[in-house]
């Protein structure tokens, strides 16, 4: 065999031009390099523009394995391009010919007679859609008995954008299910990840305007906007109308595209709906019914599809597990729900500065604001460390806490479980997040009231620190309070450094 067969596979190193992904690199590597006796599966998922197809090939390419990239194409023209590519990768003087997936399937299974081999089939569901027997086929072929999966050590990586279809291909009656021992979702970069990408770093508060926009995805910064990085906050303005509401740029039409990368959407206009009703604040499946004159039923479908493809998520109360709420999961979609699509005609005639102008404010309290306390949630669960809450965070939310004197409900943006000791569950912090205001002292005594509330209903407060989030700061009274231990106060410089 030729040279692809001879590397090593072990304790292959990062390529130097991937950013962070080492847990998903590490996770990649020790499945390729699995010395297990069989033939084994992964699946790995994740939304367009994330760098699974980088992440992949980097993969095939440090191990000698074999790439192949599905696109949409009949069951005909994707076996004759698997076979020409086969062929090429096992040097064969003629390119494999397959009548059948089959044929194909035990190709790939002959690769690791002698050795571990990663085998990835990027955009599978292209293949599946062409020949949707083809997961039955891959079930068949890994069959716990069958001689050629006995007798292989192929590790074969399915790979696809469709977040609602790869979500289906391991659950429930999926003729997979139970056959991987790899399931991996490829998520975008975490914020502070994000900023560093962008090389923002050293500036909190440009870092989170511009994540606010474009969030976590990798491809943003590098095709759809030729490396264009806003050069301070004085750039910011000037940024957003030459990328995101530029008609010449990628990524003004790019949230529009993410929906057509789900093909289970069926009525496309319903679902731009449902998002356009969650970017304007309406968070319940019932205002959103109201907002779209239509009765709850007809959106139930659409918001449980839109989960599924990773574009909504939905939130229950911490202290009402009965209500929960809907926000848009897409920092993109959320932008352009708010901020462009309401306003195409223009931005299409190239009025970006006008628009933003008149909607500048808007971007502020809409967008960057409930941003701001979803960021800071993700702050607890991911980078706060267990001494600032007195315990291990394990589940951050939001919660309503009702006051009956009041006739009234305190909507608490940040609230925190964790473990304490032996103890799961304990309720550790009521917090309050404010993107724009200076927070004082009567933030700090409205959530200890809140505290009082919960204790009134029976829920243990003994262990509860308030805390204050806030982009723009904190009155000397407050600071004084925290450095008392009072209250957990968390600044843009402590979201972004800190823990």
């Amino acid at each position: 065999m030729p040279g692809p067969y001879s590397r090593p596979l072990l304790n292959l190193p990062k390529p130097p031009d991937m950013f962070a992904r080492d847990w998903e690199w590490s996770e990649l590597t020790a499945f390729a390099a699995d010395e297990g006796p069989e033939a084994t599966m992964a699946v790995v998922s994740g939304r367009r523009r994330q760098g699974k197809s980088f992440l992949l090939d980097s993969l095939a390419r440090a191990a000698g394995g074999f790439y192949f990239c599905a696109y949409e194409a009949t069951e005909a023209e994707s076996l004759r391009r698997f076979g020409e590519e086969l062929g090429q990768y096992t040097g064969s003087i003629a390119p494999m010919r397959f009548d059948r997936w089959e044929q194909a399937v035990d190709a790939l299974l002959a690769l690791g007679k002698g050795r571990p081999v990663p085998v990835v089939i990027d955009e599978f569901p292209y293949l599946a859609r062409a020949t949707p027997s083809l997961p039955s086929i891959v079930q068949v072929a890994y069959g716990p008995r069958r001689p050629e999966r006995l007798e292989s050590r192929t590790r074969l990586l399915l790979c696809g954008s469709s977040l609602s279809f790869m979500g289906k291909l391991l659950s429930g009656t999926s003729p997979l299910r139970g056959r991987a021992g790899l399931e991996l979702v490829v998520q975008p970069l975490d914020f502070r990840q994000a900023a560093a990408f962008w090389g923002i770093e050293e500036d909190p508060r440009l870092a989170l305007l511009v994540h606010s926009v474009v969030g976590g995805t990798p491809a943003y910064r590098r095709e759809f906007v030729r490396d264009d990085v806003p050069a301070g906050l004085d750039d910011f303005d000037a940024w957003v109308c030459r990328t995101a509401l530029s008609p010449r740029s990628p990524l003004y039409r790019e949230a529009r595209y993410l929906l057509a990368d789900e093909s289970d959407l069926r009525d496309r206009a319903l679902y731009h709906s449902v998002l356009a009703a969650l970017a304007s604040g309406n968070a319940t499946a019932g205002r959103i019914a109201g907002c779209l004159e239509r009765p709850t039923s007809d959106i139930t479908h659409p918001l449980t599809v839109l989960q599924d493809c990773g574009l909504v998520r939905k939130e229950t109360d911490a202290f009402r597990r009965n209500r929960s709420v809907y926000r848009v999961g897409e920092p993109l979609i959320a932008f352009d729900h708010a901020i462009s699509r309401p306003k195409l005609p223009l931005l299409d005639r190239g009025l970006a500065e006008q628009v933003w102008a008149s909607s500048r404010s808007r971007f502020l309290s809409g967008v960057v604001g409930p941003h701001f306390e979803q960021l800071c949630r993700e702050w607890v669960a991911h980078f706060a460390a267990p001494e600032t809450f007195g315990g291990m965070p394990i589940d951050v939310s939001y919660g309503t806490v009702p006051d009956q004197a009041e006739r009234t409900a305190h909507e608490i943006d940040v609230v925190v479980r964790g473990a304490v000791g032996q103890d799961n569950g304990v309720l550790l912090s009521l917090g309050e997040a404010k993107w724009d205001q200076v927070m004082g002292v009567g933030h700090l005594e409205r959530l200890r009231h809140a505290a009082g509330l919960l204790a009134g209903r029976g829920v243990d407060t003994s262990a509860v620190r308030p805390a204050c989030y806030s982009g723009a700061g904190f009155t000397d009274e407050l600071r004084a309070a925290g450095d008392r231990g009072e209250v957990v106060l968390v600044d843009l410089e402590r979201l972004y450094r800190g823990d």
